[in-house]
């Protein structure tokens, strides 16, 4: 139990919190009409559609109406942009938390379920556990720890679990030694993926290569500083390669994906650059109007 508390409470920066924290809040509002946009339209068809989610069917939430989502999509975009300011934090946070939540839940209620949202359904519930932090806090905290240690195991957990389904639960060995790239790019693939049906071996030898990286992908628990960026560099680009071959993205995990990364590197670079451009700024001034008081002084 020791050995896991220190795991999974290790203290970590909050500056680097800070910074994904502003990233993740200010992604939301993107997310309902870049990736869960079809709530609006769900609502205003048939009701016969509906076909709840585990956790709506569990409270006999109804059919979303067109007033209801309207007016959930206005909170949730007010709760992130204010939660991202860091002001009203834990309010602003459990709300869009469960704002968000239960929008995400009623877009997978129509047929398709999304599992890019895992890691950022997560985030948006740890990061109300956090208390005071900026952009240019100088301390390590516990809380910070454990909130981007959750992300980071559900982000490890979307891949991992996704090579679990493809091998086990789902497509069993047939999705590695079938035609499943090639059936996609059929069915959605651009004119990049296209001239790839002529090569069914590299497709072949593309679907082995995703599932190994899936399936490795909790050693990036065991790397260092240089490796863990590497490896969000192979997995940001992966997503870039499926967004330009089949057009499918998965944005809410690229942004997650920055838990990562020495966020706090971003935080202590913005400050020096103003506090340069300051000092450049008053040493031409002073040089260019030696007896005039500056506008900063």
């Amino acid at each position: 139990m020791s050995a896991a508390a220190r795991w999974w409470l290790r203290p970590a920066p909050l500056s680097r919190f800070a910074v994904l924290r502003t990233i993740i809040y200010l992604f939301v509002p993107i997310d309902l009409f870049a990736r869960t946009g079809q709530v609006i339209p769900h609502a205003y068809g048939s009701p016969e559609l509906y076909d709840p989610v585990e956790l709506l069917a569990a409270i006999h939430q109804p059919a979303p109406s067109p007033w209801f989502v309207q007016t959930l999509r206005v909170v949730i975009i007010v709760a992130s942009l204010i939660a991202a300011t860091g002001r009203w934090r834990r309010v602003a946070g459990w709300i869009v938390a469960f704002a968000f939540l239960d929008w995400c839940c009623l877009a997978m209620s129509y047929g398709k379920v999304d599992h890019d949202h895992l890691a950022i359904l997560v985030a948006v519930f740890v990061l109300p556990t956090v208390g005071a932090a900026s952009w240019r806090s100088t301390d390590d905290s516990e809380a910070a720890g454990w909130a981007l240690r959750c992300i980071e195991v559900a982000v490890i957990a979307t891949y991992f679990l996704s090579a679990y389904a493809k091998f086990v639960r789902f497509g069993h060995p047939h999705w590695l030694t079938g035609a499943t790239f090639a059936w996609a790019v059929v069915r959605r693939g651009t004119f990049v993926a296209r001239p790839l049906l002529h090569y069914p071996t590299v497709l072949l030898g593309a679907q082995w290569g995703l599932f190994v990286l899936e399936s490795l992908t909790p050693l990036v628990f065991f790397l260092g500083r240089r490796g863990r960026i590497a490896a969000v560099v192979v997995l940001e680009l992966f997503h870039l390669t499926t967004e330009a071959t089949i057009r499918i993205n998965f944005l809410p995990l690229m942004v997650c994906l920055l838990v990562f990364l020495p966020l706090e590197e971003v935080a202590r670079v913005m400050p020096s650059t103003a506090g340069a451009r300051t000092s450049r700024f008053l040493i031409w001034h002073r040089h260019n109007y030696p007896g005039r008081p500056s506008a900063a002084s």
